[in-house]
């Protein structure tokens, strides 16, 4: 189960709206070994599309030396649909590469009127596990904030 503070919720929710019709990306942080998603790091969407993301390599690699030296690992990767549900696409979980972490997508298809741009509509907020190409669904926890009774 993925447990995460309302105020990142709604700030990768916020991302996701924003970047809409191109899809969104980003990594929460977390000390390593704790599965607390603590530090909300938006990313560029490199390929600038409705259908893909790809996280910018040097930007990535600079988030991955800011983490260790931390001591933190991503806990929760996302990024956003803009035209479908939000289940892991064939890409998608081709491009999963950390087994630890949870992977939410955010479907934004119903967040627009081509008349009137972005909107406040509903978003499809789910998370996974992806490991060796296998995708299992998690409940989503969303709380207040996050303390050490929140931890599994």
């Amino acid at each position: 189960m993925l447990t995460i503070a309302r105020a990142t919720y709604d700030a990768i929710v916020a991302h996701a709206r924003r970047d809409h019709p191109d899809e969104a990306c980003g990594i929460v942080a977390g000390p390593e070994g704790s599965d607390r998603p603590e530090r909300l790091v938006e990313m560029v969407n490199a390929a600038g599309s409705p259908t893909f993301y790809e996280f910018d390599s040097t930007e990535l690699l600079q988030l991955y030396k800011e983490m260790w030296a931390r001591d933190e690992e991503p806990v929760v990767v996302y990024h956003s649909h803009t035209a479908t549900e939000a289940y892991p696409s064939r890409t998608d979980i081709g491009l999963a590469s950390e087994p630890g972490a949870h992977y939410v997508l955010v479907s934004t298809q119903h967040c627009t009127d081509p008349s009137e741009g972005n909107n406040e509509g509903p978003v499809e907020f789910r998370s996974y596990r992806i490991v060796d190409g296998e995708v299992t669904e998690e409940e989503v926890a969303v709380v207040d904030e996050l303390t050490p009774s929140n931890e599994e």
